[in-house]
């Protein structure tokens, strides 16, 4: 785990270098890819160079998620701001359209990813990825939402790994042992979408390409990395000539 801690801040000190910025912010969920997200950068950058925004649903995020995210941000020494997203929701009631349920939760973070940008593009800032790389791999992230980043922090890192260097990290014991959720609806949980625990969909993930015979489990997971090849690939561009 040393090596591994060691080698992510020294490749963020190197991209900040070479892109010519100081200021990063990060959006704080309470939860542990976020959390180890914020505390790698603060180490590299400096603490008084991230700020870490919370960005709950009123009536929705858990007041314990709240409170997570705020115990990080004082551990990883970080300042932080509390922007509840219910305003900025309110809006898109106005369209002409119905709203189904994935593109109701799509904006919700769609809305975070706009407020984090916000604030980059008036401090001169980059935003901070959370995004682990199981999740990277399956596509199981919002496009244009929290997938949204300048620079993936953790994205080398299987969820298994995350949660093994948060622990060699001694992040709070709230962030590591929390069911991880992003709180898009209630009763939300990753495992319980994905149809999986993490430890067995790294598992698989790692092997998988190497495998005759698939299992169930294993044969959806290669269903949701081709459905989700939208967000993983590059754009397409149509060629005129």
């Amino acid at each position: 785990m040393e090596k591994t801690y060691q080698k992510i801040i020294s490749e963020i000190k190197k991209y900040f270098k070479e892109n010519n910025f100081k200021k990063a912010v990060i959006g704080l969920s309470g939860g542990i890819d976020s959390s180890l997200s914020a505390v790698l950068t603060a180490k590299a950058i400096g603490s008084e160079n991230i700020l870490g925004i919370l960005m709950p649903e009123s009536g929705l995020t858990r007041k314990e998620n709240v409170n997570d995210a705020i115990e990080l941000a004082k551990f990883a020494k970080i300042k932080y701001t509390i922007i509840p997203i219910n305003k900025f929701i309110q809006p898109f009631k106005g369209v002409s359209w119905k709203i189904n349920k994935i593109a109701h939760i799509n904006t919700k973070s769609r809305i975070r990813a706009n407020i984090l940008y916000n604030y980059a593009n008036n401090h001169n800032a980059l935003v901070i990825g959370t995004s682990n790389k199981t999740e990277i791999a399956l596509g199981y992230f919002t496009k244009y939402g929290d997938g949204a980043c300048d620079i993936e922090i953790i994205g080398s890192l299987y969820k298994t790994e995350v949660i093994n260097l948060s622990k060699f990290l001694k992040l709070p014991e709230n962030v590591i042992t929390k069911q991880p959720t992003a709180e898009l609806f209630h009763g939300q949980t990753d495992e319980k979408e994905l149809g999986a625990n993490y430890q067995e969909i790294d598992k698989i993930l790692k092997t998988i390409k190497n495998k005759t015979s698939k299992s169930k489990l294993e044969k959806e997971i290669i269903k949701r990395i081709n459905q989700n090849k939208h967000k993983t690939e590059s754009i397409p561009i149509i060629k005129a000539k």
